[in-house]
C-alpha cells in the first residue's frame, strides 16, 4: 500500500501524521511511505530522517493525495485538503465532526473511508489514540491558564502558586477523566488549590487515592458548579463524549458569578467546547474577554508542543495504521472491533451514531457497512 503523510497546514499546527520510526515500520512491511517535504519540521524530524527511515519526499500536497491509497494525518483536513481525496481513500486522522457540518458533507461527498483517531477505542472501554494528546491538552492547561491569568494578559494578575502569606489560585476542574487528571496533576505541582468534579464516584475515589489529600474531589452539578465558581480563578473544561458535541456547562449567565479576570480554558473545544461562548482560538491569538473572563480555547493545543505530542501520538497510532495498511481497511476492522468504532464516514454514508445525532444525519451502522463491502 501507499500510505501518504501531507504537511498538517491548520494555522500554528507543528504536528505531523507519521514520525520516522512509523515510517521505518511501514516500509519494513512492505508499503510504500510517501512524505511531504518539510511535514516533520515543525516536530524537529528532516526529510533525510524520513530518507534514512526508507521513506520518499514527495514535494506537494496534491502529489501526495493523488498517489496515495491512505492518508495518514494528525488534525482534520481543512477544506482544501477534503477537495483532495477521493473515492475508495481511506484517511485515518483526527475528524471531530460532531461540531462540523461542512467537514462531514465534504467527507462524505468525497467517497472515501474515514476512520477517526478519537473513537477508536480498546478492550478497557478508553480512548487509546486520543488519551495520549488527552494527557498533553491536560498537562498544558494549567500552564496556559496560568499564562492567561497573567494581567499583562487580561488576567485578574493571581500567581497559580501564590506566595508565603498570599493563597494560591483556586483551579475548578470538571471533569476527572484522562484530561482532568493530568491537568489536575501539574496544577497541584505547581501549588494551586484544585477541585476536580465528575459525575462517576469511582473515579472520584481513584482521585482521591491517587492524589492523596492533595486535591478536593466534588460530585458534578450545577450546584456544585455555581457554588465554585465565585472562587475559582481558573476552570478547566474536561468533559468528553466520545465522538459527540461536548455538554455546554457553563452559561454565560453564569459568567457572572466569576471574578473579574478569571481564565476558562476549554479543552473540549475540539468537540464544539464545553463552555457557551467558547469559540476556537489559535496558538497565535489563544484568548479573547467575555464579560470580563478570559477564555482560551486553542483547538490545537498539542500541537504546541510538537516534538512530544508527535512522538506521543505515533506511538498510538502507528499499530493500527500498519494494521490498515497491513490487511486493508476492511480486514483490519472487520479483525479489530476497536477499530472498526473508528469508522465515521465510507463511501458517502456516515457511520457514528453520536456524530449523526449532533448534526441530524441518517447513520448506517459500521457494522452493516462491512457486510456490504464484504
Amino acid at each position: 500500500m501507499k500510505i501518504g503523510c501531507p504537511t498538517e497546514i491548520k494555522p500554528q499546527e507543528f504536528r505531523v501524521g507519521v514520525t520516522p520510526n512509523a515510517a521505518h515500520e511501514a516500509v519494513q512491511h512492505g508499503h510504500e511511505m510517501l512524505i511531504q517535504a518539510g511535514a516533520g519540521t515543525g516536530a524537529g524530524f528532516t526529510d533525510e530522517d524520513y530518507i534514512a527511515a526508507g521513506a520518499r519526499i514527495i514535494e506537494t500536497a496534491e502529489e501526495v493525495y493523488a498517489s496515495a491509497d491512505m492518508i495518514v494525518k494528525v488534525k482534520e483536513p481543512q477544506a482544501a485538503e477534503r477537495k483532495m481525496l477521493r473515492e475508495g481513500q481511506v484517511l485515518f486522522a483526527y475528524l471531530h465532526l460532531a461540531p462540523d457540518p461542512e467537514q462531514t458533507k465534504d467527507l462524505m461527498a468525497s467517497g472515501a473511508t474515514c476512520i477517526a483517531y478519537e473513537t477508536v477505542t480498546d478492550s478497557r472501554g478508553g480512548l487509546p489514540l486520543l488519551a495520549p494528546m488527552s494527557e498533553v491538552a491536560g498537562r498544558l492547561a494549567p500552564q496556559s491558564g496560568a499564562w492567561a491569568l497573567q494581567k499583562a494578559n487580561g488576567g485578574s494578575g493571581v500567581l497559580l502558586g501564590g506566595v508565603p502569606g498570599v493563597r494560591p489560585a483556586n483551579v475548578v476542574i470538571v471533569g476527572g477523566g484522562v484530561v482532568g487528571t493530568a491537568a489536575a496533576r501539574v496544577a497541584a505541582g505547581m501549588g494551586a488549590n484544585v477541585t476536580v468534579l465528575d459525575r462517576s464516584i469511582p473515579r472520584l475515589s481513584y482521585l482521591d487515592d491517587v492524589f492523596m489529600g492533595r486535591l478536593t474531589t466534588q460530585y458534578s452539578d450545577q450546584h456544585s458548579l455555581a457554588t465554585l465558581l465565585p472562587r475559582a480563578d481558573m476552570v478547566i473544561g474536561a468533559v468528553l463524549i466520545p465522538g459527540a458535541a461536548a455538554p455546554k456547562l457553563i452559561s454565560r449567565e453564569q459568567l457572572s458569578l466569576m471574578q473579574p479576570g478569571s481564565v476558562l480554558v476549554d479543552v473540549a473545544i475540539d468537540q464544539g467546547g464545553c463552555f457557551e461562548k467558547s469559540k476556537a482560538t489559535t496558538h497565535q491569538d489563544p484568548i479573547y474577554d467575555v464579560d470580563g473572563i478570559i477564555h482560551y480555547c486553542v483547538a490545537n493545543m498539542p500541537g504546541a508542543v510538537a516534538r512530544t505530542s508527535t512522538i506521543a501520538l505515533g506511538n498510538a497510532t502507528m499499530p493500527f495504521m500498519l494494521a490498515l495498511a497491513d490487511k486493508g481497511w476492511q480486514k483490519a476492522c472487520a479483525d479489530d472491533p476497536h477499530l472498526l468504532d473508528g469508522l465515521n464516514v465510507h463511501a458517502g454514508k456516515l457511520t457514528y451514531y453520536a456524530v449523526g445525532r449532533a448534526l441530524g444525519i441518517d447513520v448506517t451502522a459500521p457494522q452493516v457497512i462491512l457486510k456490504q463491502v464484504g
